[in-house]
């Protein structure tokens, strides 16, 4: 260990922050839980850990799930839908267009429809691949058990999965026509560009003004959109395409400043599924995202 240059912990930070988030489908609490493994990291005897990569999954895998059964009794009391919290990607990394399916808003929505367990299970099992034996070692569950919980979570999934067929030009062009909507108040415009089926959920917390249940249809859809942008509240306002959990969505901006991210599923050619977040608490990991990526602007 004293011979490697490379502290495991850094050299596997991206797979220990991908399984917290996913599991827990907040940066804030995710980056909590890599604290919180880097202070056991830290205080382990090396010479007793023989694989670090599997220690500290199974470490960052049981805090993020002793995080998770407890916040689950918290969401049952929160006010409006819970959405995940937003983070920001690129397209240029492979490692990140690799992951762009799974750290996906509508993927992150379906694993919460899971159990802790069956949630940490699929994850390490369908997303990192993991054996069935070492999820097993990891959890500290008969093998057999983990097995019948992967098969059952994966079923669950996938029967939940939304499947949508936009290609990124498609994507990027729809996009583009939301925004010029919009922003210009037009209805119509607005409207063309929603499935009959669309349904919007937003998530304020009960922190900031948002709609507690989902609303449904174009016409309503499109109307509360433009309303919200008419408000007083929204002066400055400005929507500007981002990569948003894998994926082309959008921000709402003052400035450099990022108060709400809308992600939304695209099926022939139509806007069917939308997700706003607004929830300051939120929007905290992706603000300080958006203010690294100006820092780095300027210094290029």
């Amino acid at each position: 260990m004293q011979d490697d240059p490379i502290d495991p912990f850094v050299a596997h930070r991206r797979l220990l922050f991908g399984t917290a988030y996913q599991m827990l489908g907040t940066v804030t609490d995710a980056e909590d839980v890599l604290q919180d493994a880097w202070i056991k990291w830290h205080e382990v005897d090396r010479d007793t850990v023989t694989h670090p990569k599997a220690y500290l999954v199974r470490t960052v895998t049981n805090l993020a799930l002793n995080r998770l059964t407890s916040a689950r009794a918290t969401r049952e009391t929160y006010v409006g839908p819970w959405l995940p919290e937003p983070l920001l990607t690129t397209t240029d990394a492979a490692e990140e267009t690799e992951m762009a399916d799974t750290v996906s808003t509508a993927m992150l929505v379906v694993l919460e429809t899971l159990g802790p367990v069956e949630r940490a299970v699929f994850v390490l099992r369908e997303v990192f691949g993991y054996s069935h034996a070492e999820i097993a070692g990891f959890l500290d569950r008969p093998e057999a058990t983990i097995r019948q919980i992967s098969h059952r979570a994966r079923s669950h999934v996938h029967a939940r999965r939304p499947r949508f067929d936009a290609d990124p030009a498609t994507r990027s062009e729809i996009t583009e026509k939301f925004m010029a909507a919009a922003q210009g108040g037009d209805v119509n415009a607005l409207m063309e560009l929603l499935a009959p089926e669309v349904t919007l959920w937003n998530d304020g917390g009960g922190k900031i003004t948002a709609a507690r249940r989902p609303l449904s249809g174009p016409d309503h859809v499109a109307r509360w959109l433009l309303g919200v942008m008419a408000k007083p509240i929204s002066a400055g306002i400005y929507l500007e395409s981002a990569y948003i959990n894998g994926e082309l969505g959008m921000l709402a901006k003052i400035g450099d400043f990022p108060v709400g991210a809308l992600t939304y599923d695209i099926r022939d050619g139509h806007i069917e599924n939308i997700r706003f977040q607004v929830n300051p608490d939120k929007m905290v990991g992706l603000q300080q995202q958006a203010a690294g990526s100006a820092a780095e602007s300027v210094g290029d």
